[in-house]
């Protein structure tokens, strides 16, 4: 009887205990991994505490006061301590929380401007409206992807401090071009270039955590056409690559109002008057 009661209760908890788990469950930034890289690796060549912390420092400047004005606190867990190779999203009460891990940070394809990217996909998934996941709060992986690029590291990378940040070496061409086609001035066109190369310093954690032997490139977009719209898992490498690009070449105003259940408003589509900056086809 005992084994009985004891049992009952624990069921009891149990189903007591689902809605919180899953109205504080995380949204990665990639999928779940096994990669550890601890504070002194020699796997550890990608950014170090203080430039970690630099980053942060920034996001919070600009994104504290804006989730202030929604009514909401902005918690920033800097986990730099900890080895996973990934960063996540969750929400619990009234506050927004993105956790930042060093073991990311330390991969040797992050840079400051990769590492800031990073931090706007999870933002993204508390801010990107629509597509949202099934039945969730977050936006989706595509659209947290999407909002990184066309609104969030536009605000960080137009902010000052920012303009130390390391990032990727060398050009791209194709970026640099559609960039230079979009924007009329040159700060904008930095801007967007960065931000390209962001999703390109990124790119090269996917292929690594992937296994895949195939290098992502501006230069051979994802051919893909879903059928509908991806909304509950990760693009593939080349697809969110593409969809880094994309943001970048939205001129949407960055504070153009997105809406939690149409996709439409405040992105690029053509029915806003746009020719380029879409959603890829491919999520």
């Amino acid at each position: 009887m005992k084994h009985l009661l004891l049992s009952a209760i624990s069921a009891a908890l149990l189903c007591g205990a689902a809605p919180t788990v899953r109205a504080a469950s995380t949204e990665g930034f990639v999928p779940p991994n096994d990669l550890k890289i601890p504070v002194g690796s020699s796997l550890a060549r990608g950014i170090q505490e203080s430039q970690f912390n630099t980053v942060l420092d920034v996001v919070q400047k600009i994104y504290g006061p804006e989730i202030a004005a929604r009514g909401k606190e902005l918690v920033i867990n800097r986990l730099w301590t900890d080895a996973t190779v990934n960063a996540s999203a969750q929400q619990s009460g009234n506050r927004y929380i993105i956790n930042m891990y060093g073991g990311l940070a330390r991969h040797t394809a992050i840079t400051m401007d990769g590492f800031a990217l990073v931090a706007c996909h999870e933002l993204g998934h508390h801010l990107g409206g629509a597509p949202k996941k099934s039945g969730r709060w977050a936006s989706s992986e595509g659209q947290s992807d999407y909002y990184a690029n066309f609104k969030c590291l536009k605000k960080i990378f137009s902010e000052t401090s920012s303009f130390a940040f390391t990032r990727t070496t060398g050009g791209d061409e194709l970026a640099e071009k559609n960039c230079e086609q979009t924007y009329f001035t040159p700060e904008d066109r930095v801007v967007c270039v960065r931000g390209a190369m962001a999703g390109k310093s990124v790119a090269n954690l996917f292929k690594v955590l992937s296994n895949a032997t195939v290098e992502p490139s501006f230069d051979t977009p994802d051919p893909k056409v879903v059928p509908q719209t991806n909304f509950d898992n990760y693009p593939p490498t080349q697809c969110r690559m593409d969809t880094y690009l994309h943001g970048s070449l939205c001129a949407q105003p960055v504070g153009s109002v997105l809406s939690e259940t149409d996709a439409v408003p405040g992105t690029c589509t053509r029915s806003n008057g746009f020719s380029i900056g879409f959603r890829p086809l491919c999520w």
